[in-house]
């Protein structure tokens, strides 16, 4: 409760306290950020699954996958709150595409647990936030914030989200290392609003124009670390590597973007 009341106090602080309150109000936000966000709810829903369930059977929840229902469950309300908290915030509303996205995320967790008994593909998330060029930093800073965590929370044109899937899982009988993952990931970039590059006031004044940036997808393919299958002895480690899984590994990976293949030597 504790752990949940702080989370609810940062996101007030993050994007709430600067937007007045409203009556309960629907918003349909499904194109904006070329659906960064929404990829954002389903691992947010993912990783809060995974990290209660695992609270769960800590606790003491014994039963067949009972402490498994139990983190999808509390996942699905803690999200299922945040978006009550929108749907009164005059800036946003209650997004059945947020809700969907919630939904799939926890069905990822869920479902393969029922399936496997185990998560055979990961949802994990990276960022590299970059200083915004000069021409935008003013723009960069009103959308995304000034600091570092809250561009790591807000920025999307720096986050890519992967599906990691554990080869040995799949291949029992190979002889791969049983730590090797291969993730596909998903990013984007040159977005400098929610449905487009371009703001207009409340009085029909253009605000910011900037049409000439594109607004690109980007999908990359990549070797990554299951970092639950290195074995260790000690509990304290096996909880910090638990805790990292929720996170892609930096490593090379080839990139498809706007029409054309690139080789990264180190994807974030």
């Amino acid at each position: 409760m504790v752990g949940y009341s702080a989370v609810f106090v940062g996101l007030n602080e993050a994007w709430y306290k600067d937007y007045p309150r409203s009556s309960f109000q629907v918003f349909n936000d499904s194109r904006e950020w070329l659906q960064m966000d929404k990829v954002g709810h389903a691992w947010t829903a993912y990783s809060v699954a995974r990290g209660t369930a695992a609270v769960w059977r800590w606790s003491g929840v014994n039963g067949k996958h009972k402490a498994d229902a139990l983190g999808a469950a509390s996942a699905l309300t803690y999200l299922t709150i945040i978006e009550v908290l929108d749907a009164h915030s005059a800036k946003w509303g209650w997004s059945w595409a947020d809700v969907g996205a919630n939904l799939s995320g926890t069905g990822l967790y869920l479902g393969q647990q029922l399936a496997w008994k185990e998560q055979r593909i990961g949802f994990k998330f990276s960022s590299a936030p970059k200083n915004f060029p000069a021409d935008l930093r003013q723009r960069g800073n009103d959308l995304f914030g000034a600091s570092f965590p809250q561009r790591l929370l807000k920025d999307y044109n720096a986050q890519t989200y992967w599906l990691s899937a554990n080869f040995k899982s799949f291949f029992p009988k190979s002889k791969v290392p049983a730590w090797l993952n291969v993730a596909v990931g998903y990013g984007a970039e040159g977005m400098w609003g929610g449905f487009g590059n371009k703001a207009v006031n409340d009085a029909g004044i253009v605000t910011f124009d900037r049409t000439d940036i594109a607004r690109v997808r980007q999908w990359y393919l990549s070797p990554d670390v299951d970092f639950t299958k290195i074995k260790t002895g000690k509990k304290w480690v096996r909880t910090i590597l638990f805790a990292a899984n929720a996170l892609k590994m930096p490593a090379p990976a080839l990139g498809y973007s706007n029409g054309r293949w690139r080789l990264h030597p180190l994807q974030f």
